[in-house]
């Protein structure tokens, strides 16, 4: 089954670097098939035939044995992904790809969460709960934004990430490929 690992947080920076040839030597040498990257920011596409939960935990565990990094990994199959993009709620106002994210969830968020988070949008911004993902449309970039800040924080008590919709798309691609 093709999977897509999202790792957190990796190569932001100068600190949490992975090099992705030897990230996919790692999986491909842990069993897994099939295994490509995309762009340095964590992103793999591979086959297993795990569950999503237990893909992402052995992930995790590989990648603190191997790189010595404590990453939180979240996972979608390919059919979870391919729904995501078909859901596309912001499609119709969301002109920019780069400013449109969607955050990947471990496990869908509570209401009141997804409320608070919506309190910190600015008036052009929008927000889309929808099962474990959070669509957010940011027309005037991430930099200042609040509603981002928490969004890519670790005050949302749920493991997560997020991708920009070029991101999610084109891993949608490999996962057909």
């Amino acid at each position: 089954m093709r999977q897509i690992v999202l790792l957190r947080g990796i190569n932001i920076g100068p600190r949490n670097r992975i090099a992705m040839p030897a990230l996919r030597g790692a999986l491909t040498d842990a069993g897994f098939e099939d295994v490509q990257t995309y762009v340095q920011s964590g992103n793999v596409v591979l086959s297993s035939d795990l569950t999503s939960d237990k893909l992402a935990r052995k992930c995790e565990t590989l990648i603190a044995d191997e790189f010595g990094l404590d990453i939180d990994v979240v996972v979608r199959t390919r059919k979870e992904l391919a729904a995501v993009v078909r859901r596309n709620p912001l499609g119709d106002v969301a002109d920019n790809p780069k400013r449109y994210q969607v955050s990947f969830l471990e496990k869908k968020p509570p209401a009141a969460l997804v409320k608070k988070l919506e309190q910190y949008a600015s008036a052009s911004e929008q927000l889309v709960a929808h099962g474990r993902e959070l669509y957010a449309w940011h027309p005037d970039g991430v930099a200042r934004s609040k509603l981002w800040a928490r969004l890519a924080s670790r005050e949302l008590g749920i493991k997560a990430t997020a991708r920009n919709w070029t991101t999610v798309t084109t891993l949608l691609e490999l996962a057909d490929g």
